[in-house]
């Protein structure tokens, strides 16, 4: 369903900018729809009718630029575009608030489907799911290939200290949003910090890296890599760990966790899944379970702070009312993953 006057987006203000940048692009009339998912900034489908494209914007009413920053999205989709990793053609970007109100970018429609929950697997069986799955990790391995100076991505983060300031600043968020006892926390976050591993040769790391960040095909091929908004330069088993947090079963068939494709019938062992990644990449994974371990404390963190803005009446939505009741699982398995490892 497309609507003229999508909330963020003014289409006749769009419009005069589009023709007046890259003439000869849109054709008819505009009409937009608002991409559900996305927990940030928001992102819009808009066509003319007979083509597509993808406009991103920060969230309405946002306060700080560099948490939404929509250059630097740019900038790593432009960089990745002509390397193997698959990421949308972008088109232009715009820094001028007073076109929409905030910057934005716009980028070519990519066709695909984001998996999220092991019900929408399901339909594909065993097999093609374990092949999207196994093509996520292939595409990492992609990723994580790209020589960061050759694409003009040489300055896009620190590599160095990487890993001690992602654990300090979750730490900081986790203090940020204490308002109950969290039996454990602590001490993963002790046990993180005392133990971490050396620093990686860096590569462009996502950040968010998982089955519902990349749209698959028809022939079950990863066609997309999607929200790069937490993308840098630092320690690619950052991402894989996260894959493997995520591979991990949730538990339960109505777990309000971020992700319950790891349930689907055919979905690859978190083992597995690290097996693939180290044969494809040749790099050294045997420190991965201090990576996945980090992992489930970045998602307590983030599941937390949704928690504490749930009661104090800042957050709405369905299933945020249950978020709070998995954050100790989270924390269970970043200890369980740290004593096995």
């Amino acid at each position: 369903m497309s609507d003229d006057h999508p909330p963020g987006l003014d289409l006749d203000a769009l419009r005069r900018h589009l023709d007046a940048r890259l003439p000869g692009l849109v054709r008819g009339g505009l009409s937009a729809r608002l991409i559900e998912g996305g927990r940030s900034n928001l992102t819009y489908a808009v066509t003319d009718g007979t083509g597509t494209w993808v406009v991103r914007r920060p969230p309405l009413g946002h306060v700080l630029a560099t948490a939404h920053d929509m250059g630097r999205e740019h900038r790593v989709l432009t960089a990745l575009h002509p390397t193997r990793v698959p990421v949308p053609r972008t088109l232009l970007l715009c820094t001028d608030d007073a076109v929409l109100g905030a910057p934005f970018y716009v980028m070519e429609f990519a066709a695909g489907t984001a998996y999220r929950t092991a019900g929408q697997l399901a339909p594909l069986g065993p097999a093609r799911t374990r092949a999207v799955v196994l093509g996520l990790v292939d595409t990492l391995v992609d990723l994580h290939a790209v020589d960061p100076a050759a694409v003009g991505l040489g300055d896009f983060g620190r590599p160095d200290g990487f890993l001690e300031r992602q654990l300090r600043r979750w730490g900081k968020q986790l203090d940020a949003s204490r308002s109950r006892e969290l039996p454990g926390i602590d001490e993963l976050h002790d046990a993180l910090a005392r133990d971490l591993p050396p620093a990686a040769a860096p590569a462009v790391v996502h950040g968010d890296y998982r089955l519902d960040n990349v749209l698959v095909g028809a022939d079950d091929a990863v066609t997309a890599v999607l929200d790069w908004e937490m993308s840098t330069l630092g320690d690619p088993l950052a991402d894989l760990g996260l894959l493997a947090m995520y591979s991990a079963p949730s538990g339960a068939a109505d777990s309000p966790a971020p992700s319950t494709a790891a349930d689907a019938p055919g979905h690859p062992t978190a083992a597995e899944i690290t097996a693939r990644y180290a044969e494809r990449s040749g790099r050294d994974v045997s420190r991965l379970p201090w990576y996945t371990a980090f992992a489930y404390f970045k998602l307590a963190v983030i599941l937390e702070g949704i928690h504490y803005r749930f009661t104090l009446g800042q957050t709405v939505g369905d299933g945020f009312d249950r978020i709070g009741e998995v954050v100790p699982r989270f924390i269970a398995g970043g200890l369980t993953t740290l004593e096995k490892g």
